[in-house]
């Protein structure tokens, strides 16, 4: 089958939070007539509209979004999961024949999209759901201390506090009797055609960056960020799940058990999100690979 038809036409932005992608996506999406597809890892969440940052309403009327919001945060949602949401949006008959244009932060979405993921094993829910629990009841570096006995390789390979990771490094290991390692090594296959998609990194300069980054949060105080927290941790997750590591989610829950002002609260919001941010830009910068066009000013 020719390229052209088997793979979609694609826009993909991305750049580090601030930066301005999501307006550059409507842009874009006016243009060819697109649709806008998130790729983020946090704005999946419904919960997380105002802390993420996810498009506002007349953001929504001006072009078809498609995967924000569709995830409950007792879910800890995967590039995997994402991938075959991706999938179905390209089978969908509305979208057919349609730019898709992929927007956000994630790194990992966009390997995964233009390189493919590696195949992984089912993993059986009870051994899914016995390694989660005993993430919660002996905490990540004890689990960690188990791979290092299992798999050392991939032990080495995870941070002794990245909980998440090491679950997935026990449980695949449980599953398959191999390593995690092993079935990352194996090649995947891309859903778009890197070679025909504009490629496009926003990286604005830090000042500006920083600037917008601290005039976002302080929008978002007025917006409902704090009820945002506060609704989130009614729901009594484990606190490992993804969705509770968004930024603010602790320093604005602060706020409402009474434990920080709110000025305190802002303040280490803006430096996580600044770290953050500068994060995404060192991996955009190293990992991309070529072919990408590098915008300053969205």
């Amino acid at each position: 089958m020719a390229s052209e038809d088997r793979y979609p036409r694609a826009v993909l932005i991305a750049g580090p939070t601030a930066s301005g992608k999501s307006a550059l996506a409507l842009q874009k999406a006016a243009e060819t007539g697109g649709v806008i597809v998130n790729t983020d890892s946090m704005q999946v969440y419904d919960v997380l509209r105002v802390l993420t940052a996810r498009p506002s309403d007349e953001d929504l009327a001006r072009a078809p979004h498609r995967l924000y919001g569709h995830v409950a945060p007792n879910e800890a949602y995967s590039t995997g999961r994402w991938l075959e949401d991706v999938r179905a949006v390209i089978a969908d008959p509305e979208v057919a024949g349609r730019t898709l244009v992929f927007a956000g932060g994630t790194g990992l979405y966009f390997r995964a999209l233009t390189q493919g993921l590696s195949p992984m094993p089912d993993i059986p829910d009870p051994v899914r759901a016995r390694w989660r629990d005993r993430l919660a009841e002996e905490g990540a570096e004890k689990l960690h201390s188990m791979l290092r006995q299992e798999d050392p390789k991939a032990a080495m390979s995870i941070g002794p506090g990245d909980g998440q990771r090491i679950v997935r490094a026990l449980e695949v290991r449980e599953a398959s009797g191999r390593s995690i390692l092993d079935w990352q090594a194996e090649a995947g296959e891309p859903l778009i055609d890197v070679s025909r998609a504009e490629r496009i990194v926003v990286m604005p300069a830090r000042e500006i960056l920083y600037r917008n980054i601290e005039r976002r949060l302080d929008r978002m105080v007025g917006e409902g960020a704090l009820e945002e927290a506060r609704a989130l941790l009614e729901l009594g997750l484990d606190p490992a799940m993804p969705a509770m590591k968004a930024i603010g989610v602790r320093e604005f829950s602060g706020v409402q058990e009474g434990r920080i002002p709110i000025e305190d609260a802002l303040v280490l919001a803006k430096t996580a999100t600044r770290q953050y941010a500068k994060r995404q830009m060192t991996w955009f910068r190293n990992q991309l690979g070529d072919g990408w066009k590098t915008v300053t000013e969205p």
